[in-house]
């Protein structure tokens, strides 16, 4: 997280950054990632919905809460805390660019490409799994583990 802070930090560095947290499993991230952000930034959240309460995503995408920001002319970073079938955060990518923000870009704690349906540009990725299901930090099955102080993988 440190190391993605100094990148951000490195390439946000003058500009208009507000970094927006995809709830609810990105939240945990963002917190320690803003930490690590040294540039000045603005903080929101958005959430949307595609998985419920299954281990795999419904493949219709709800918006359940806006940004309350104005990010029009503004640099956004989407911050996930996992990119899975892609098609949540081009979805993400398309709505800010809708809203006519200066440049839009990711940051994923974890790339998961095991069911990547739709191929997005992920600018700062913490760690690459090719498979499997992960808890902890932020991440859930069913609304539960998020609060596990690590990831583990969950075994079905």
């Amino acid at each position: 997280v440190i190391e993605l802070g100094q990148l951000i930090t490195a390439d946000y560095r003058g500009k208009n950054l507000v970094m927006i947290g995809v709830l609810n499993g990105a939240f945990i991230f963002l917190a320690d990632l803003v930490r690590a952000v040294t540039t000045a930034h603005e903080i929101d959240f958005i959430k949307v919905a595609s998985y419920g309460d299954s281990a795999s995503s419904s493949g219709t995408i709800r918006l359940v809460k806006d940004v309350e920001i104005d990010v029009a002319g503004k640099d956004i970073l989407l911050v996930e805390d996992i990119v899975d079938s892609g098609r949540t955060l081009a979805w993400l990518a398309g709505n800010f660019a809708g809203k006519q923000a200066a440049s839009v870009r990711a940051c994923a704690l974890i790339d998961k490409r095991e069911r990547r349906e739709t191929e997005v540009g992920i600018d700062y990725t913490g760690f690459v799994l090719e498979q499997g299901f992960l808890v902890g930090y932020g991440l859930d099955y069913a609304q539960q583990y998020r609060h596990l102080p690590e990831i583990f993988a969950l075994i079905f």
